[in-house]
């Protein structure tokens, strides 16, 4: 009613879906979050020089592709973040593929779905897919396949102006990295401070499967990878 002080708003559909799984992974996997802040600036550069890239014509390039392919080699280098906790067999499950879950705002709630194999991808099929992925989301039209199978998950709520965050596990994962804004900041940078595009990473991970050591070294070699993104070939 007009100048009603309260409006009830059903909870359903993939709003509903979303709070239940939450809940079932905040309560379930005990979870540990690590922050880093880095110098972003060389990442910000490259991704300048792949937009002018005559061979990525046409394709979206933006930091969140660099961030996934940093995610990518740091789970080559540290296989055992890419697992999931068996509960009934008492197991845990070494995945030897990643489907890279992107977390995307739409309309409807939240919703996470992925790239499949996104570790057999190129520069160039990974921005296809990641463009795909974002425009399906934001149109409704994402399957419930789509979201299903995750191995790992990114959300970035850098786009929302927000430094960090503690993201919640999407259920049946080991880990997850939340991406701050990007922006100019005061960096020393070869012994003189300087104005250069800084980020802060935060990395939630089940701490069943994930101890301190293994979180903490995955972390670092994904900042690592954007700090001095040459690393995305010499590490690969």
């Amino acid at each position: 009613a007009a100048g009603a002080r309260e409006t009830r708003i059903p909870v359903k559909g993939v709003r509903k879906m979303t709070a239940q799984a939450m809940v079932d992974s905040a309560f379930t996997a005990p979870h540990v979050t690590e922050f880093i802040t880095l110098d972003v600036t060389r990442t910000m550069k490259l991704v300048q020089e792949l937009k002018e890239d005559p061979d990525l014509a046409g394709l979206r390039i933006n930091p969140l592709l660099l961030i996934a392919k940093a995610v990518l080699v740091a789970v080559r280098r540290n296989p055992e973040v890419n697992a999931s906790w068996d509960e009934a067999a008492q197991e845990i499950v070494l995945k030897h593929y990643v489907n890279l879950g992107i977390a995307a705002a739409t309309p409807r709630g939240l919703i996470v779905p992925n790239i499949k194999d996104a570790h057999a991808k190129t520069l160039a099929e990974l921005s296809q897919d990641l463009s795909d992925l974002v425009a399906t989301a934001r149109e409704g039209r994402t399957s419930p396949a789509d979201m299903q199978g995750g191995t790992l998950t990114i959300t970035n709520v850098g786009v929302f102006g927000v430094d960090t965050g503690t993201p919640i596990l999407n259920p049946g994962e080991a880990a997850i990295l939340a991406v701050g804004a990007i922006k100019p900041q005061p960096w020393v940078h070869k012994g003189k401070v300087k104005a250069r595009q800084v980020t802060t990473l935060a990395l939630s991970f089940d701490h069943r499967l994930i101890d301190g050591e293994l979180g903490s070294k995955f972390l670092a070699d994904i900042a690592a990878v954007l700090e001095h993104p040459r690393r995305l070939v010499t590490w690969s």
